[in-house]
């Protein structure tokens, strides 16, 4: 859905932290509690033949945090769409990541002649524990879901936590749960994660999805992976010994996804 524009002319922009390069338009859009530097592998990949930008999400990195802000899938998107719209972007592949996969996949089901292909890295597709036939799998995603809870009611441990994650991480600043972003991450996490429909709007995307994951990756439920890895237009690339961050060698097969992606729209043309 396109927001009028007397409304989003008031939306403030994203941060764009990066703009470089020349070629098709490649679109980095992160997870939760982070920001454009989980693509610090792949940018260099990218830059020569695309272009590529990379942007914080709302109430992350160095975006605003609006005071009204609820951080639902539609407002991330809404701002997501006002923002290219500002950089005159008309056609892009877009690359998520994490919670940016699940708010990528929205926007490519609602601007269908906007993108030109998707790629979901380490996309923590969920569904609700009743949707599972196999007990195991139905109780793994109600421990997620309480676990995520947990999270959101602990301040105090999760920061903690977090900021022991972001020591051992071997990309720099890549993890931030704060005071000051601490909002925008409990309602991302409740209104987008958690509460999510990326099993339909994956299958609404016109365009090719390339979806990478880590094998090793402690976020992905398999049970939401096998459904969207049957829908016709979806190729899946497995990392063996991957987990949730992007390093170097998930970086190139990112890369690769991208360029299947932008081959296939140059074939279309």
């Amino acid at each position: 859905m396109r927001w009028p524009w007397s409304r989003s002319k008031q939306l403030p922009l994203l941060h764009v932290a990066i703009d470089e390069g020349t070629g098709p338009t490649v679109v980095l859009v992160h997870g939760i509690a982070s920001s454009t530097n989980a693509f610090e592998n792949v940018i260099p990949l990218l830059t020569p033949q695309h272009r590529v930008i990379a942007l914080d999400l709302l109430g992350f990195g160095a975006s605003p945090s609006p005071a009204g802000a609820t951080y639902t899938i539609e407002e991330h998107v809404e701002h997501l769409e006002h923002t290219l719209a500002a950089l005159g972007i008309e056609r892009c592949i877009i690359v998520g990541h994490s919670l940016g996969s699940l708010i990528a996949a929205r926007y490519a089901a609602t601007h269908a002649d906007e993108v030109r292909g998707l790629v979901l890295v380490s996309p923590p597709v969920y569904l609700p524990p009743e949707s599972f036939g196999d007990p195991v799998e139905r109780t793994a995603m109600g421990l997620y879901l309480r676990a995520y809870e947990f999270l959101r009611n602990n301040k105090r441990f999760t920061m903690r936590n977090a900021a022991v994650l972001a020591r051992l991480s071997p990309i720099r600043d890549v993890l931030e749960v704060s005071e000051r972003n601490w909002r925008a991450f409990t309602l991302s996490l409740e209104h987008v994660i958690e509460t999510q429909t990326a099993v339909s709007d994956i299958a609404a995307v016109s365009a090719p999805v390339q979806v990478v994951y880590g094998t090793l990756d402690p976020f992905l439920m398999p049970g939401g992976l096998r459904i969207i890895e049957q829908m016709r237009h979806v190729s899946v690339h497995r990392v063996a010994g991957g987990d949730h961050v992007i390093r170097r060698r998930m970086a190139r097969v990112v890369a690769t996804a991208v360029a299947s992606v932008s081959a296939h729209a140059a074939d279309l043309r």
